[in-house]
């Protein structure tokens, strides 16, 4: 198992980015290794650190604005080679076609549920350390 895995979490509040974080905790799973965040509150500075490389997953905020995550998840997926899995955090249930739209491999409800966000996010670096073993 790898020593640790770098989630990048994209979201124009602190309190969102903050949600994220204590939901995950260190390790959202015990079959998963413990997790780093790298915090964006801008395109740009997403972009960078995608083009950068080392992110295993991403986790995108919808509501962020003026650009939202599902157009950021769409762009994503068409511009970075081997882009990481997207989960991403949508407004209310009935967004979840967006989701589907935007290419995200998950989504979940704002504001985060602890439980469901670590299980979708374990279940996320599953599968993308799988394919990098």
């Amino acid at each position: 198992m790898q020593s640790s895995a770098t989630v990048l979490v994209y979201s124009d509040d602190a309190n969102t980015r903050e949600q994220v974080r204590l939901a995950a905790g260190r390790r959202p799973a015990a079959d998963v290794p413990p997790v780093e965040f790298v915090e964006c509150a801008t395109l740009p500075a997403v972009l960078k650190r995608l083009d950068d490389g080392g992110i295993d997953v991403c986790v995108l905020d919808g509501e962020t604005v003026p650009a939202g995550g599902m157009g950021v998840c769409r762009q994503i997926k068409d511009e970075i080679f081997n882009c990481p899995p997207v989960l991403l955090l949508i407004g209310r249930p009935q967004d979840a076609w967006l989701a589907t739209w935007s290419r995200a491999e998950a989504a979940v409800t704002l504001p985060v549920d602890p439980v469901e966000f670590a299980d979708t996010l374990a279940a996320l670096l599953r599968g993308r350390l799988a394919v990098e073993a």
